[in-house]
């Protein structure tokens, strides 16, 4: 007979030696999200991201995806940079480059599945065979409501899931199961009247409370937008080449948060605020090599040199700048030309 009570114990104690800060588990109620899941792909606030819709209902009934799911375990890793404060010099210094933090690192998708495996292999050697199935973001899953319900945090007006003592920078992962766990207790909303979030956005793409427009966000379009970046966005995007922390800078919640132990999450190649003019310089052979393990790989070559280019014409015209973008204006490909003829026209309008 097992004491589920006592796994659950022992499920945390095993999960903070595997890294992860903290675990909770809900169960797999998810109706008033699916209306919300539903309400916005209805509006269109999906854009390309045709898997969305495809995947329809299955993202919010986790017994669908794997049969005889009872509940879930939900995890949190945090990956906080150590300063914030390099956050904000770089994103005012238009020459340099900004990634989003939790790219400068190793791919968190690949380490937090691995990390989740292994604690599904150590629940199966203290209670034989069972069934799970293990999701960072690989799966159909809304992850942020199952946090939520798991007791990790709440999910805050920039869409965001919020933890008081880490507040946004860290990233989630899961265990479907069919082992009946003890059911913990859902967070509760800390945001109150703060809009921090909603005000700092470049491109305005919380349009409401709780609501999103990817189609606006920074993070769709140097990520998962292929195509040409809207001319009217392009401004706004700044020195952004691999997503947006705008709405996570400024969150009051995340001066609580700690910097992270984990190694594979520290900055590689000085992307943290490397000069853009040098990146757009990458050959496609460079950007595979020093990418790899890398999220920042999603974007591919093309994408990367395009999000470069919008921000060399966002740049100040010095002669580093016009020089690089100069050097890509018969680049091969049709998009990347188009961005740099922009940039270039851009700053000839400015001059």
């Amino acid at each position: 007979m097992i004491d589920y009570e006592k796994l659950t114990a022992d499920i945390h104690r095993w999960a903070a030696e595997l890294g992860f800060r903290r675990i909770g588990v809900a169960g797999i109620e998810l109706r008033e999200d699916e209306a919300h899941l539903t309400d916005w792909l209805a509006a269109g606030h999906h854009g390309t991201m045709d898997y969305m819709a495809r995947h329809g209902l299955k993202r919010s009934r986790p017994a669908d995806l794997r049969p005889g799911t009872l509940c879930v375990i939900c995890a949190r890793m945090d990956y906080a940079p150590e300063a914030i404060e390099h956050a904000w010099n770089v994103l005012e210094d238009g020459e340099r480059a900004y990634v989003s933090r939790y790219a400068l690192g190793r791919d968190y998708h690949k380490l937090l599945r691995a990390r989740l495996q292994k604690l599904a292999e150590r629940i199966g050697e203290a209670v034989g065979p069972f069934g799970y199935r293990v999701c960072t973001d690989s799966a159909p899953v809304l992850e942020k409501a199952l946090a939520r319900h798991a007791g990790l945090g709440w999910i805050g007006k920039h869409t965001l899931l919020l933890a008081r003592d880490a507040g946004s920078w860290f990233f989630l992962g899961e265990i479907l199961t069919d082992l009946p766990l003890p059911i913990d207790t859902p967070a509760s909303a800390h945001c109150g009247t703060c809009t921090r979030c909603i005000d700092v956005c470049p491109t305005r793409a919380i349009v409401a409370p709780y609501r999103l427009d990817a189609r606006r966000c920074i993070s769709y379009l140097t990520i998962e937008l292929r195509g040409a970046i809207p001319h009217d966005l392009r401004p706004l995007l700044g020195n952004r080449i691999f997503g947006c922390d705008d709405c996570q800078l400024v969150c009051p919640w995340n001066t609580f948060a700690q910097a992270t132990p984990e190694r594979d999450f520290l900055p590689r190649h000085g992307l943290d605020g490397a000069a853009l003019a040098d990146l757009f310089a990458w050959t496609g052979h460079e950007f595979l090599e020093r990418t790899q393990g890398m999220a920042i790989r999603r974007a591919g070559y093309t994408g990367w040199l395009r999000n470069i280019a919008v921000a060399l014409g966002n740049a100040p015209a010095t002669a580093a700048v016009i020089a690089a973008l100069k050097s890509r204006a018969e680049d091969p490909s049709a998009l990347v030309r188009e961005h740099v003829a922009w940039a270039l026209q851009r700053h000839c309008a400015n001059g």
